[in-house]
């Protein structure tokens, strides 16, 4: 497969000791970014898991960055969180760090990693300049968000949060907590970065004429 460059490396080339430089840079915006489009939560009761910016941020920085930088930056950005600094969604309240990402979002956090890459994949092999081959990226990185995040949610519904009263399964509990409220949300998400790229590519392009 042909490797292209990412968006990042078009608009900010470095060369020799530089690219250190821009990578130290990129990793840090990339974190204050997250930690940023993490805390623009809506709430979707009654599940223990908001819709947030988060999920675009992580799959723009993936396009954007490649699965290199992109999976330095999701990394940095979890390890500071475990360390119990307040850069996730809905970590206001007592439960931060290890706690926090062993709980209800534990799975999807992992599904950040996985999908920051394939995104980068993609980026790397020019996806991300054509509107349907970006769509595509986008909906398998929401894919590989959502089967940790639901397996790991169904795990705590099953082990002990299962209501009987409201729910025919856990899986259904978990499809309902987990999937169903974020569908439209994440749809919006996919159509806005499926157009933004190709659009910021064709930019780049008449600038450079």
């Amino acid at each position: 497969m042909a490797q292209t460059r990412t968006l990042h490396e078009t608009l900010i080339p470095a060369t020799g000791a530089a690219v250190w430089a821009r990578h130290a840079a990129l990793v840090a915006i990339g974190v204050a970014a997250l930690a940023a489009a993490s805390k623009v939560a809506v709430p979707m009761w009654p599940s223990p898991v908001p819709v947030t910016l988060g999920t675009f941020a992580v799959l723009s920085l993936g396009a954007a960055y490649g699965p290199g930088l992109g999976l330095v930056t999701i990394l940095a950005w979890l390890g500071i969180g475990a360390m119990g600094f307040d850069v996730f969604a809905g970590t206001g309240g007592a439960v931060k760090g290890i706690d926090y990402m062993l709980g209800a979002t534990g799975g999807y956090l992992l599904g950040f990693v996985l999908a920051t890459v394939a995104l980068g994949a993609a980026a790397r092999a020019g996806w991300d300049r054509n509107v349907w081959k970006m769509a595509l990226a986008m909906l398998i990185g929401n894919a590989l968000i959502y089967v940790p995040g639901l397996l790991w949610l169904h795990q705590l519904i099953a082990g002990g949060m299962f209501d009987p009263a409201k729910y025919e399964s856990a899986w259904s509990q978990t499809l309902a907590w987990g999937l169903t409220p974020y569908l439209v949300g994440d749809a919006l998400k996919l159509a806005l970065a499926a157009l933004l790229f190709p659009a910021l590519w064709a930019l780049v392009r008449r600038v450079r004429g």
